[in-house]
């Protein structure tokens, strides 16, 4: 199978949103009068992002997701993508799986496949994603103020915690692996919530790299610090819920490095002004995304962690590093 005869019979498909899409030299997108174009791009590469071996339908899902995760930060509504994809070889059953995970989650969020480059070489996958947003409306970094609260979506550490037990630091309940590895492998991002966050949140941005670390982006964008109460994100690791976790063997300290620096989470990390508690609980309601709530912005610089007796912890925690 060539190149073209690749991309005809697993990445071609009618066009939808576009003016113009995969075939020609370049694609056409026009977005809406009085919307603005949000454009993020993310690659993951075998053996940094993922392992050799991972499910091809859960790698085409996260390939995807990763960006959407970028356009639910800015409060952007997803309009299309484009893939570069070089591949080792032409294994079609790979290829299948792939191409099914991506095409899924790209239909369930009306997000269009308008083109692209394929290549031979070792597995690298990067997709640049189009979204829209009304002028002025896009949730930024840089609008956090003193006294807003500071939330995160959904849950943290789940990845984190399937990467110590699949690399052998760890040993987890098959049950409590197979909850950890899902978040791990099929992140869902949090588009409808983004959207609802536009003009309620102060600022936003996904948690990829680990919340400390990814929170340091809004502090220094915004001018401002921050209080984090530890006991509120311990909470937030879904699988030392698990029944067979009952009892367990997690102790405080790994909870604590998987929710704090963990990475791979791709949930909203955002803040707002008090008075938008309300509004902050109906944007969570019409999403069915839940959001907690876990400290506030302060004026003094940094980045302050509380234990449950309200006493200052160590910040001892390190996000990933593409380069440390």
């Amino acid at each position: 199978m060539g190149e073209f005869d690749l991309i005809a019979r697993y990445f071609t498909r009618p066009v939808r949103r576009a003016v113009l899409g995969v075939g020609d030299d370049c694609a056409l997108l026009a977005p809406t009068p009085g919307m603005q174009l949000a454009v993020s791009s993310d690659m993951l590469v075998e053996g940094r992002h993922f392992f050799a071996g991972t499910d091809a339908r859960r790698l085409g899902h996260k390939a995807l997701a990763v960006n959407l995760s970028d356009l639910a930060a800015c409060g952007a509504r997803p309009l299309a993508f484009t893939l570069a994809l070089a591949l080792p070889a032409v294994d079609a059953a790979w290829l299948q799986g792939f191409s099914a995970g991506l095409l899924a989650l790209a239909d369930a969020h009306g997000c269009e496949l308008i083109g692209g480059d394929t290549t031979q070489g070792p597995l690298n996958i990067c997709i640049t994603v189009f979204g829209e947003v009304p002028a002025g409306q896009a949730l930024l970094r840089s609008g956090a103020r003193a006294g807003d609260d500071l939330y995160v979506s959904g849950t943290l550490g789940d990845a984190r915690l399937a990467l110590e037990a699949l690399q052998g630091h760890t040993t987890l309940a098959p049950g409590v692996l197979a909850t950890a590895r899902q978040r791990l492998e099929a992140p869902t991002p949090r588009v409808a919530l983004g959207q609802a966050l536009r003009g309620v949140a102060s600022s936003a941005l996904d948690v990829s790299d680990g919340l400390l670390g990814d929170l340091g982006h809004i502090l220094r964008a915004s001018g401002v610090g921050a209080c984090i109460h530890t006991t509120e994100t311990i909470k937030l690791i879904a699988a030392s819920a698990h029944p067979e976790s009952a009892g367990g063997h997690f102790d405080t300290e790994l909870l604590h490095q998987c929710t704090l620096a963990g990475g791979d989470d791709y949930e909203l990390a955002f803040t707002a002004p008090v008075a938008q508690r309300a509004a902050v609980a109906a944007a969570a309601q019409a999403s069915a995304t839940p959001v907690t709530r876990i400290g506030c912005i302060e004026a003094a610089p940094g980045l302050r962690l509380i234990d449950a007796h309200g006493q200052p912890m160590p910040q001892r925690y390190a996000s990933f590093d593409h380069f440390a």
